[in-house]
């Protein structure tokens, strides 16, 4: 798919809202999960702002693709990438995990629009993915799945399940990407327990496999139309990323797996983000 350099530059200017937002939300809330929320926002803005079919003002629209968090602790890059598409108001961000805000830690289906299932114990997700991808071939609807997983939860043995059942059903409309930044909460993914290539081992389940480069969101779009292509199987799209992308003190760093930005440690973090874009908000002013 060709992209104009116009739009690849508003897709990277998007991503680094993305993460400004994530950041102030963190620090707000005073918990949640700066890691791996940093380290997705590209692939967060390719897929709402360049690649899915949606309509935010229809957000049960019935032929609209899906996307499923299955690692649901990432929530707040997938809640600002909602409200910079027009689900909900940018304002309500601000109420990450207060008490009745419908932005709880992790997402929950019918309580705010865009959000297809609900998450949080991980492995579950590629299951859900695949029921819905089902139920689009049983209606004969054109619609897309996404599921979205951690590396980490390939621990998960219902996450192998899955990757089984789907490749056994060939659901060449479902596509997961799974996050490949190496860590998770306890360390680093191969000193946790080894997941080895799983390039090879999706390849070995019956699925059409792509590697891309997290960060480059132009590669990235243009292996969810590679995907689309592939009717005899589901593709899985191995995106390598950087746990705490943007933010010097944070990346690659497991610690920052599920830990906020204290309220100077945000204010370094918005400065290192805006280092292009301009003086903090609220600072000078």
């Amino acid at each position: 798919m060709y992209l104009s350099h116009k739009h690849i530059k508003q897709l990277y200017g998007i991503a680094n809202h993305l993460r400004e937002d994530v950041i102030t939300m963190l620090e707000k809330a005073g918990s949640g999960h700066s890691a791996g929320s940093l380290g997705m926002a590209d692939i967060f803005a390719g897929l709402y702002f360049g690649v899915l079919n949606h309509n935010p003002k229809k957000p049960l629209w019935s032929d609209r693709d899906r996307v499923v968090l299955s690692n649901g602790h990432i929530c707040p890059v997938q809640y600002a990438a909602l409200a910079r598409a027009g689900y909900f108001p940018l304002k309500e961000l601000e109420t990450l995990r207060d008490f009745k805000s419908r932005l709880q830690g992790h997402p929950h289906r019918e309580s705010l629009p865009g959000i297809e299932t609900t998450s949080g114990p991980l492995g579950s997700g590629l299951s859900q993915g695949i029921g819905i991808a089902l139920a689009g071939r049983m209606d004969h609807k054109k619609y897309q799945t996404y599921v979205i997983l951690s590396d980490g939860e390939h621990d998960e043995g219902q996450t192998w399940e899955a990757v089984l059942l789907a490749g056994k059903l060939k659901l060449n409309s479902l596509t997961a990407i799974i996050d490949r930044n190496n860590i998770q909460i306890d360390g680093f993914t191969e000193d946790v327990l080894p997941l080895g290539s799983l390039h090879e081992k999706y390849e070995a389940f019956g699925w059409h496999v792509i590697d891309v480069d997290g960060h480059n969101i132009e590669d990235f779009i243009n292996a969810t139309y590679e995907a689309k292509a592939v009717y005899e199987k589901p593709t899985a799209i191995i995106a390598h990323t950087i746990p705490g992308k943007g933010v010097s003190f944070m990346e690659r760093s497991y610690a920052w797996h599920g830990a906020p930005p204290s309220k100077e440690q945000a204010r370094a973090a918005l400065r290192e983000l805006r280092t292009l874009g301009g003086k903090i908000r609220g600072e000078n002013e």
